[in-house]
């Protein structure tokens, strides 16, 4: 396995950008650490496959060099970068069984007969699919074909790094929390370096370490996912992760207060300059009371163990979730925001001094 290092990254399309816009990546400086998991996380059009591409060695980069392990790969062919990949769609031979399907990738290398048995028993056993190895995979589910293709990216031990393009696009709803709990398992005991690219928070949340969110070419935030919940770093993170997203509402900064409409909204901490901001807080953080900001519900959504709340705040909407009986639409309110998760951001970025 292998750390891998992303320095000064930028690629363009064109053969001859002139500016930021014309790139559709922009400056990217990551590092994956050895036997982590990791999922970039992303928005279709942002970036992921470009990035994805550009790791894997089927893109070559405008600007920029991949290290692994210190060793610069940048102008290496996807073959001498010893890299397994898994994509949407299963790569496996139908005409196979599971058997010879899980042996391909290791007999093509020239490994021995007794380690490659030694080695699909192994996978088959992670995957549980021991009782089909024998089966040609044209008689395999939709779900047991992904396993396999799974099975063959982890099946050698040698690779620097696994990656999967969005694995589960193909898997029904109700089979993808089987799937997602298996991967995450595999990756606890053969700790390979992994990278999962999606556009779905909750695969990223439920199987990364560590998530790279990515808008519009640009890295907006690397983080745990409970950081990327309790302190996002840009609107965009507090707005594309959490079911609903972070409210985010208009204010200003008023000698070092931030002011919503004539109220002083306290906040994680300071806030320096003046000027216009937004507030960001997350609908978890949103408490109603006795005491607080005067608006009115509009509206109510059960979603089982809790409602979401719509309340009126003069020409604004603010969603909280709230445990138990909500108070019906119509009802007069009283809302306050949890300081340490109440942060103001300018342009996007946040930019309260002592939140990390």
């Amino acid at each position: 396995m292998a750390e891998i290092r992303l320095e000064h990254l930028r690629h363009s399309y064109m053969p001859n950008p002139q500016g930021p816009d014309d790139y559709a990546l922009k400056e990217v400086d990551v590092t994956w650490e050895d036997g982590g998991a990791y999922a970039l996380l992303g928005p279709s059009g942002c970036g992921k496959s470009t990035l994805l591409n550009i790791v894997s060695g089927l893109l070559a980069p405008s600007e920029g060099r991949i290290l692994f392990d210190g060793q610069d790969v940048t102008g290496l062919p996807p073959d001498k970068r010893n890299i397994a990949q898994v994509f949407q769609f299963p790569v496996i031979y139908d005409t196979m069984t599971v058997r010879q399907n899980l042996a391909f990738p290791l007999k093509n290398r020239g490994v021995a007969p007794a380690r490659i048995a030694e080695r699909v028993a192994e996978i088959a056993a992670m995957l549980e699919v021991e009782d089909m190895l024998d089966t040609r995979a044209a008689h395999l589910s939709p779900d047991n074909k992904q396993k396999i293709s799974m099975g063959r990216g982890l099946v050698r031990d040698d690779v620097n790094v696994v990656m999967f393009d969005e694995p589960l696009t193909v898997i029904d709803p109700h089979l993808k929390w089987k799937l997602r709990s298996k991967l995450k398992e595999l990756h606890q005991r053969v700790r390979a370096t992994m990278i999962y690219v999606t556009h779905d928070q909750t695969e990223a949340l439920t199987f990364a370490d560590k998530v790279v969110v990515m808008q519009e070419g640009e890295v907006v935030q690397i983080g745990t996912p409970v950081e990327l919940f309790e302190r996002p770093a840009h609107t965009f993170v507090g707005h594309f992760i959490g079911s609903p997203g972070m409210n985010i509402l208009p204010g200003r900064v008023d000698a070092g207060q931030v002011m919503l409409g004539d109220v002083a909204v306290p906040m994680a901490g300071r806030v320096a300059g003046d000027g216009a901001v937004e507030i960001g807080v997350r609908p978890e953080f949103v408490e109603l009371g006795d005491t607080g900001l005067p608006a009115t519900v509009a509206r109510v959504s059960d979603v089982g163990r809790h409602a979401i709340v719509e309340a009126r705040l003069g020409d604004l909407t603010v969603k909280a979730k709230v445990e138990g009986t909500p108070p019906p639409a119509g009802t007069d309110v009283r809302l306050s925001f949890r300081p340490d998760r109440t942060r103001a951001y300018r342009d996007g970025w946040n930019v309260t001094e002592d939140a990390a």
